[in-house]
């Protein structure tokens, strides 16, 4: 990705991941709550003033709402275009899905960097709000996968639809192998359910493909979940940030957009 200069924008349903790409490099990247969209747009601020001409903003969303104000707010202050990945800029992703699927731009993204980095078969894991886990063949073409709710959400449901479980954080259990306390009996169900569905939706998919994929996993519970999990081959942070970044260097290798004025 050599000289692109880039700010890019990943909108999630609760936090919005920023991150500043220099000469194709990413340089930084911040994580800002969906309630602290003026911290955010000054960060961006901040970022823009040290990029040099031809550079640009990209936005991806799986939140429309938040997207359409921080694309106004970012557009107004620093009076340029800012673009929208999956409506300005394709994802570089082919994909074999049912005609009226509408996949979540987060899941492609992250498909199309998993793959722009390997370049070869792979599963995707995002564990964030919710769980994805995905396939993308030899060729780089998206087959799509399974979605189930993520940690935070699977804990907040046992404590909300129950009257005895208490409201906990997500965080990893104890070592032993049962849970002695209500708390770490929670713990555990999450924890190794989610590792447990992974492991078995990975072994249907390489069934299927006849082969093995390498697995990359990317969200803000994939250090806890997969750390010291033999399974996944890389843990990438910012995978989401780095599909945007793939999305805008196939772009302006097709002359599809333009830079904007630093």
């Amino acid at each position: 990705m050599s000289g692109l200069n880039l700010i890019a924008v990943s909108v999630g349903n609760t936090r919005t991941r920023i991150g500043q790409f220099l000469d194709g490099q990413l340089r930084e990247a911040k994580a800002f709550d969906n309630d602290a969209l003026p911290d955010l747009v000054q960060h961006v601020l901040r970022w823009w003033e040290e990029m040099s001409e031809s550079s640009m903003v990209l936005i991806a969303s799986v939140n429309g709402g938040v997207a359409r104000s921080l694309k106004a707010m970012i557009g107004d202050q620093l009076s340029i275009e800012v673009y929208h990945v999956g409506d300005d800029i394709p994802v570089p992703i082919g994909r074999r899905l049912d005609p009226e699927t509408i996949t979540g731009i987060d899941r492609l993204l992250n498909a199309a960097a998993a793959y722009d980095r390997i370049r070869q078969a792979c599963i995707v894991i995002d564990a964030g709000t919710a769980v994805t886990v995905d396939f993308v063949d030899g060729e780089g073409t998206f087959h799509g996968g399974a979605i189930f709710p993520g940690a935070t959400m699977q804990m907040s449901a046992l404590h909300e639809r129950t009257s005895g479980l208490p409201d906990l954080p997500f965080a990893a259990p104890d070592d032993e192998a049962f849970g002695r306390s209500t708390s770490q009996a929670m713990l555990k169900g999450v924890f190794h359910g989610i590792r447990g569905a992974v492991q078995r939706l990975a072994e249907l998919y390489a069934e299927d493909y006849g082969a093995y994929p390498q697995i990359i996993a990317t969200g803000g519970d994939a250090e806890v979940l997969f750390a010291e999990e033999g399974l996944v081959d890389n843990i990438v942070p910012d995978l989401s940030l780095l599909g945007i970044a793939t999305a805008a260097r196939h772009a302006l290798a097709g002359g599809e957009v333009e830079g904007s004025d630093g």
